[in-house]
């Protein structure tokens, strides 16, 4: 089992991880911040944790966070007219889960590689940085 320095270590990690990515999305202006994607995170490390100490497979457990997590995401995406906000918010919110559970179970080299990968992701690859880098036509444009 785990000591409470492990525990804590870990819920601090999945915090911090999630905190960095939810700087992103809160400099954005996005609907899913700073404490959304905190909380998802955290939340997703603890189930992680506590699900080490039950007799069944912490998989089911993260599978379930995953779907779940699906379905907070099918919300945060708007149909408006010709056009669909939020897909990405929607992705992000399930990696950040994804990374909570990574770093509950001290897998803190895949949390955060993947934490960096979605950073550069989002960075590099926002509408605008990449329309202008290719040439892409505008949403309205097309």
């Amino acid at each position: 089992m785990l000591g409470l320095d492990q525990i804590i270590l870990r819920l601090l990690f999945g915090t911090i991880l999630s905190g960095v990515i939810g700087l992103e999305r809160e400099f954005k202006h996005k609907p899913a911040g700073l404490r959304t994607n905190i909380l998802v995170g955290v939340g997703s490390t603890l189930v992680m944790i506590v699900s080490q100490y039950f007799e069944f497979d912490p998989a089911r457990i993260a599978a379930g966070v995953i779907t779940g997590i699906g379905f907070l995401g099918a919300g945060l995406i708007i149909q408006d007219r010709n056009e669909v906000h939020g897909i990405t918010t929607a992705a992000t919110i399930w990696v950040v889960s994804a990374v909570g559970l990574a770093a509950g179970i001290g897998m803190y080299a895949a949390a955060t590689a993947t934490a960096l990968i979605a950073l550069l992701v989002l960075y590099f690859f926002g509408n605008d940085r990449l329309r202008k880098s290719i040439k892409l036509p505008s949403n309205k444009e097309l």
